[in-house]
């Protein structure tokens, strides 16, 4: 299983999503590789569809899985170049926090954000089912 980490999941019905990986891919040199969840056996890393859905994963050459603006954090630091930096700045206190909030506001308002679909509605715990 290592010879294919680290490994970027995302949720490829979600235009905005996959315009967030292609964007990686042109302009961060040691983009690892990013595959939609749909087309994975998540239980191989010990993740769930629902984990996809909610966040994006990024699982790394030991193993360890990272969720959401982690995983953002993670992806950042190896890319090496000046990406290492934002990775590390998302570790400092009160940014790292702060970048927590960010990420979970993106998530919910995906289906509003450039390229995105009726895909990219998610539904915030308590929410009723929306078009997904």
């Amino acid at each position: 299983m290592s010879a294919d980490l680290p490994l970027l999941i995302f949720d490829g019905d979600c235009g905005f999503c996959s315009a967030s990986v292609r964007f990686g891919q042109r302009w961060i040199r040691r983009m690892p590789t990013a595959t939609p969840f749909q087309r994975l056996d998540l239980t191989r890393y010990g993740i769930t569809a629902a984990d996809c859905t909610t966040a994006v994963q990024y699982v790394a050459r030991d193993h360890h899985v990272f969720a959401a603006h982690d995983a953002v954090s993670a992806l950042l630091l190896g890319a090496g170049r000046g990406w290492w930096v934002l990775g590390a700045l998302m570790h400092l206190p009160g940014i790292h926090w702060l970048s927590g909030v960010v990420y979970r506001w993106v998530a919910r308002n995906r289906h509003r954000l450039p390229g995105a679909t009726a895909a990219c509605a998610i539904n915030a715990p308590g929410e009723s089912p929306g078009p997904r």
